[in-house]
């Protein structure tokens, strides 16, 4: 069975740099998956895209030997079941804010007698290059399972959450985090005191041995975010480096017009 290479870089420490696919287009994860990315994530939780082309999609990025990851759209055991039946390497779980949630997302993505996931499907094993008696004896040890911390009572509590056994990677939301530090009257938090959550989150993924993980803006961001220790990084999305590198030839020709930025990752 094909092993997953990103289990081993982020148990080693070493980073792991990959995109979102937001758009739901086969095409663009092919070609991505020839772009040296780590992993791509198809995510299914903010987008209008269905299991069918979300399994396309996993099949495309194996197929050029990538890791497809799908975030799902909510800590479900059906969600998570049906992205891992149609060929996802690892799932990202969103909103995992307690440790009830955490037993429960990392159950729904292993076999028995470690965990409640189903037996069936038959893409997961062509996705990992292998008969489904070898995937169903080797997944648990193959399957990334990277939960989402994005809610500031989740940092406040976070060994009670995340050290739950079978935790890979501790992905940060920045939007999401900030959206929750918010005041009474809406205003976004302090600077220094979203700096800080994430700080808190570094630290506690130290602390539990788990990999840290962060969304950034742009390669100056992930690079600084590598440096600090961060490992999971996603940098944008095929989505946003469209846009972003649309703009540059139009600013470049005049062609520009007014108006906001279209795509925040």
């Amino acid at each position: 069975m094909r092993p997953n290479p990103i289990k081993r870089l982020l148990k080693e420490g070493k980073p792991a740099v990959g995109t979102w696919l937001t758009l739901g287009n086969v095409l663009a994860a092919r070609l991505l998956a020839r772009g040296g990315w780590a992993w791509l994530t198809v995510d299914t939780e903010h987008n209008a895209i269905g299991i069918e082309t979300a399994a396309h999609s996993f099949a495309a990025v194996a197929d050029a030997g990538g890791i497809a990851l799908a975030r799902v759209p909510a800590n479900r055991h059906d969600h998570i079941k049906r992205v891992l039946d149609t060929g996802a390497h690892g799932v990202v779980v969103p909103m995992v804010n307690t440790r009830q949630e955490a037993l429960e997302a990392v159950s729904a993505c292993l076999y028995p007698p470690a965990g409640t996931r189903s037996v069936g499907g038959a893409a997961h094993a062509l996705n990992f290059d292998a008969a489904p008696a070898d995937y169903y004896a080797h997944a648990n040890d193959e399957i990334l399972v990277v939960l989402q911390c994005e809610h500031i009572q989740a940092v406040r509590d976070f060994d009670a959450v995340y050290s739950v056994p079978g935790v890979d990677a501790v992905f940060v939301g920045p939007n999401d985090l900030a959206a929750s530090m918010r005041g009474p009257d809406g205003r976004p938090p302090h600077p220094d005191a979203f700096k800080q959550a994430l700080a808190d989150i570094l630290a506690g993924c130290k602390r539990n041995k788990v990999a840290a993980g962060i969304h950034t803006f742009g390669p100056e961001e992930a690079k600084m975010r590598i440096a600090e220790g961060w490992q999971f990084i996603a940098v944008g999305s095929e989505l946003k480096m469209m846009v972003d590198g649309a703009k540059a030839v139009t600013d470049a020709l005049g062609l520009s017009r007014p108006g906001a930025d279209l795509a925040k990752y």
